[in-house]
């Protein structure tokens, strides 16, 4: 039963994204119509087939469209649009898991201050007067994961981790973070103007290896997430009842806290800092399929996808491109107030 509710409405989902891809790729400043966006990814997905008695390939989606065309869609459109469905799946991911860990709805991927150290890593390399190939998202990467296990380490003793110390801890170093990132603006010269728009999250100038580098740890670690769904729901009852039941609580801890951890520094290593998507895209779903992890954990990383490569389309719609964190916040924030005022905010 509970696999069939997460392959329905998993592949429901799957089809609402990939319509949202198509319509994403087929809005821009080029004019392009939907019809030659669905030629150019067919031609980009399909193999073409040899045909006989011919000396050349033949492609079977193969149709008139320019080559100008295909680069617009291929090469520009495309990696930005599938690098906002990872960085969105990561999140969701992320903040699904986080908000089942703390057992709060509130929590996010930036709870225990991960955002906030692949942010100073971020923002450490852009200011250092040094350029190495990967440098940045390497930079925040790694900021991301010395947090978090800086986090854990403080807030473990005698073996066991609790979450109300690992949650204050995550408040102290997110905050001494924060006021690393604040110097480090001071001193950032003509750095500054950069710095900023990478603290506000975007998604421009994506290019392929910056999408091949994010989509491996994203998916395995999801994977590995997948396979711990049943320790969520057992966490949910409290830490005393999940141990009645069998469950090795403080192993199961450390596992979901390093996997939130490495999906978050990745999706952020790639993207800088977008909010909210962590926080009311799991909230929503759980409102609509209710707080098995089994079912909630995939529909919330699919949805979180689709969610920031529309918010994406948004931003770069208008006439001025906006960096898709404002726009995120923007969409975000309302919504999430809405929910609060109409009582919609439950204890999971």
């Amino acid at each position: 039963m509970v696999l069939h509710r997460t392959l329905r409405w998993s592949a429901g989902l799957g089809v609402v994204l990939l319509g949202v891809i198509v319509g994403s790729a087929t809005i821009g400043p080029a004019d392009i119509g939907v019809f030659e966006t669905i030629a150019v990814l067919l031609e980009m997905v399909v193999v073409p087939t040899y045909a006989a008695g011919s000396l050349e390939w033949i492609h079977p989606f193969a149709a008139d469209v320019s080559t100008t065309t295909r680069t617009i869609v291929g090469s520009i459109r495309l990696p930005r649009i599938l690098l906002g469905a990872v960085v969105g799946f990561a999140l969701a991911t992320a903040g699904t898991v986080f908000q089942g860990f703390f057992r709060n709805p509130l929590a996010d991927p930036s709870i225990i201050g991960i955002s906030a150290g692949a942010a100073t890593g971020a923002v450490g390399y852009i200011v250092a007067p040094v350029t190495v190939p990967y440098g940045l998202p390497a930079a925040a990467f790694v900021g991301g994961l010395f947090t978090g296990g800086l986090v854990y380490v403080i807030a473990t003793e005698g073996g066991r981790t609790p979450v109300a110390t690992l949650l204050l801890a995550g408040i102290a170093v997110q905050t001494f973070f924060g006021a690393v990132i604040s110097y480090l603006l001071l001193n950032a010269g003509r750095s500054l103007e950069r710095v900023v728009y990478w603290l506000m999250g975007h998604l421009h100038a994506s290019t392929w290896w910056r999408l091949s580098i994010a989509v491996p740890p994203v998916l395995v670690v999801f994977a590995l997430l997948l396979a711990h769904t049943r320790d969520l729901n057992l966490l949910m009852m409290g830490e005393e009842h999940a141990h009645a039941l069998g469950l090795d609580v403080e192993r199961s801890k450390r596992n979901l806290l390093a996997g939130a951890s490495i999906v978050t520094a990745a999706g952020v290593a790639v993207s800088g800092v977008i909010g909210f998507v962590g926080l009311v895209v799991p909230h929503i779903m759980r409102l609509l399929v209710g707080p098995d992890h089994r079912v909630l954990l995939p529909t919330s990383a699919l949805a979180g996808a689709i969610f920031l490569v529309a918010t994406d389309t948004v931003a770069r719609a208008g006439a001025a491109e906006l960096p898709v964190g404002i726009v995120t916040a923007a969409l975000g924030a309302p919504f999430f107030l809405y929910l609060l005022i109409s009582r919609e905010v439950h204890s999971v």
